[in-house]
């Protein structure tokens, strides 16, 4: 197994120009991924859905010493305008990948990194609970983390998490769907890559196929052989018919955060057939570990410096690392 950065080679910092789009960036774990880039010496494109948000996270790291690394850029990954106005800014801005840009790392204490070519990255990050919660009753369970973590608390918070169709739209629309959006407009500029791009995308404990109760469906996403994004389509909308007719825990769905779930779920399938589909490419999903952020309602144990170790190593992967894999935080795992 991978157990950290060292085991894949990664061991000198990058030498010539990278470029990196970071969605759902302008705070918690994807807020962190776009400073600990940038100080490797990636210019980075944070985006965000509120350009208000976006422009103050991002001249916040501009100010903190990482001027003309960090640009921002309005994406809203429900929005195929929005996703085609970012792949073309992108196209504009950096279309060219033979610029050597240079610039010292704002941290000394980060960990090296490897000597890369160019490449363009893209990590996707935004993320949607697909539930209403109430917070203050949530808090008052006390609910400990091993009882997250284990699954344990899955009837304890019944109570105080309520999931509607319409927010279950909408979380399998950005988690899942946004996702797809902004990799394929974003596809033909990774390809320009001379070495083959990487792309991450950041997962979730709650999308591992043993959490899925029904084995048939398990089974569907487990054969890398016969996986189509068809499938998991239909998968989805089998998910969301379900919930409308309030079987989901019938048909062998999971209830603890059934939207959020599938939606991870499937986006680790995804992540899967696209590795096939380019094999000049890294491509992995990770889950970055139970971070203490609003996805979470707060309820996490880590920081967001530690979540973001995972999706930063596996930007920076050394040419001939691994891809179609999951990591849990730094350590390759079983999907």
């Amino acid at each position: 197994m991978f157990s950290n950065t060292a085991a894949m080679g990664v061991n000198a910092k990058p030498t010539l120009e990278m470029y990196a789009v970071v969605t759902g960036a302008n705070k918690g774990i994807g807020l962190e991924i776009v400073r600990k880039l940038a100080c490797e010496g990636v210019t980075v494109v944070l985006t965000a859905r509120d350009e208000e948000r976006g422009k103050e996270a991002t001249s916040s790291l501009v100010e903190s010493g990482l001027s003309n690394l960090v640009v921002f850029h309005q994406l809203d990954v429900q929005d195929p305008v929005s996703v085609e106005r970012l792949a073309k800014f992108v196209q504009t801005r950096f279309g060219r990948l033979d610029i050597l840009v240079r610039n010292q790392c704002c941290n000394p204490q980060t960990a090296p990194w490897p000597k890369f070519p160019d490449h363009l990255l893209q990590v996707n990050n935004a993320g949607a609970s697909g539930v209403v919660v109430d917070e203050a009753g949530l808090k008052a369970l006390n609910i400990d983390p091993v009882s997250w973590l284990s699954g344990k608390a899955t009837n304890l918070v019944q109570g105080v998490i309520q999931q509607s169709y319409e927010k279950a739209e909408e979380c399998l629309d950005t988690n899942y769907y946004g996702c797809q959006r902004v990799t394929e407009a974003l596809i033909p500029l990774l390809q320009l890559s001379t070495s083959g791009a990487r792309i991450v995308n950041v997962s979730s404990l709650r999308g591992e196929l043993k959490r899925i109760p029904n084995e048939q469906t398990r089974n569907i996403l487990g054969d890398i052989d016969t996986l189509t994004e068809d499938k998991l389509n239909r998968i989805l909308q089998s998910f969301l018919h379900d919930l409308k007719q309030g079987e989901l825990e019938a048909n062998g769905w999971s209830i603890m955060l059934p939207a959020y779930s599938i939606s991870k779920v499937t986006l680790n399938a995804y992540t899967r057939v696209l590795a096939k589909r380019y094999p000049e490419m890294c491509i992995n999903c990770v889950h970055p570990g139970y971070v203490n952020t609003d996805i979470n309602w707060q309820t996490g144990t880590m920081t967001v410096e530690e979540g973001a170790r995972g999706p930063v190593m596996l930007a920076l992967l050394p040419t001939g690392g691994p891809s179609g894999c999951y990591f849990d935080q730094t350590e390759l795992s079983e999907f």
